[in-house]
């Protein structure tokens, strides 16, 4: 068993002891385990368990219990640790009953569990979103120590989950209804980059699937929304990218997508120029020099460019530039979109974009055609 000091939870010594959570596949999977020991034995346990792929055996409390004729139902309440994860404190409940002879293990998707509609995700179309890492982690717990699965149904519901499921990428991935069932190794490590690359990865995976050749990626909805005011892409052609642009780009390289417009703000813009793949702030910076030499090399004024070399920011660099602020843009869009092309090594259509915080498009690598 994990340390009780902590409430059954592992915590992080690299991250400064933040707590770590459980994923709403590990809920659900210990709420299957409880339920179907109560259908079975006609009671439920005071604590419910599962062993995690990892080997960790936490324990929860119940937050459901409810034992009916020939059915049982489970819940316990999702705890992500200090992860800011939306579905922190939602209720995973499982209800388990016997099914069809020789049919195994069934899952359904209750009250706030999505369906998967399109094409390219880890399940089948028609398919509740419980993701094959918890089905397996659910399977595990309703056999024990039993070689034999048990012939059950089991339905995974979520109140509040159709909710959440808008602040999630769940609708652009065509899973409606509700938010996914996650998780590979059952533990939420606080702020971790997996499970934004994860959804950036299945978002690629289903743009491929339905046939898309243009994606557009932004490092976030601002420039997203200012890159599709002009492009008009579907939904399902909108990548989250984030600060990801590393995990982005490696994964394209995978599928045969034709054409990419990615759109940022100045300053991300500009680490992804010198070849910076992670572009959040405090694993990346701006090199001030490099864009105080830029602007050398346009033509500009001494006092211009020892201004913009004191600069601590590429937003007070672009302010700096004044009048030629279009003409260093272009030259960072224009250099970032030669680092995206050799980590792809060719084979597709790059256009880098860059906006300001009132949707102008300051400038483009002018490669991709509108």
């Amino acid at each position: 068993m994990l340390n009780d000091k902590n409430h059954g939870l592992p915590t992080n010594r690299a991250k400064k002891e933040l707590r770590r959570g459980w994923t709403t596949g590990a809920c659900a999977a210990a709420a299957a385990g409880a339920a179907y020991h109560a259908l079975i034995n006609g009671n439920f346990t005071k604590k419910a368990t599962v062993r995690l792929p990892g080997g960790q055996i936490p324990m929860f409390d119940l937050s459901t219990a409810e034992l009916g004729d020939g059915y049982a139902v489970a819940g316990i309440i999702k705890d992500a640790g200090d992860d800011p994860d939306v579905t922190h404190g939602l209720e995973i409940i499982t209800r388990v009953e016997p099914g069809p002879k020789g049919g195994g293990v069934q899952f359904m998707a209750g009250d706030g569990v999505g369906v998967v509609t399109l094409p390219g995700l880890p399940v089948g179309v028609g398919e509740p979103a419980i993701n094959p890492g918890p089905r397996a982690m659910i399977i595990s717990a309703l056999k024990g120590e039993q070689t034999d699965v048990p012939d059950v149904l089991v339905t995974i519901s979520v109140p509040g989950g159709e909710e959440i499921a808008q602040k999630t990428m769940n609708p652009r991935l065509g899973i409606k209804g509700g938010i996914s069932i996650l998780g590979t190794s059952g533990i939420v490590i606080p702020y971790s980059c997996s499970s934004w690359i994860h959804a950036i990865r299945q978002g690629i995976d289903v743009a491929s699937e339905l046939g898309l050749e243009h994606l557009l990626a932004a490092t976030g909805r601002t420039s997203e929304s200012a890159a599709n005011e002009i492009l008009n892409l579907s939904e399902q052609a909108l990548i989250d990218m984030g600060d990801f642009a590393g995990g982005m780009l490696k994964y394209l390289v995978t599928k045969k997508i034709k054409r990419i417009t990615i759109a940022g703000g100045f300053g991300k813009i500009s680490k992804l120029a010198q070849g910076e793949m992670d572009l959040h702030s405090s694993r990346s910076s701006v090199d001030v020099t490099k864009l105080a030499q830029m602007l050398e090399q346009l033509g500009a004024d001494k006092k211009i460019v020892d201004s913009a070399k004191k600069s601590t920011t590429a937003a007070q660099i672009l302010e700096i530039a004044g009048d030629m602020k279009s003409s260093l843009a272009n030259v960072v869009a224009k250099q970032a979109r030669e680092v995206v092309m050799a980590t792809l090594s060719g084979g597709v259509d790059v256009d880098i974009w860059i906006f300001d915080r009132n949707k102008n498009r300051l400038a483009t690598s002018n490669q991709g055609q509108e």
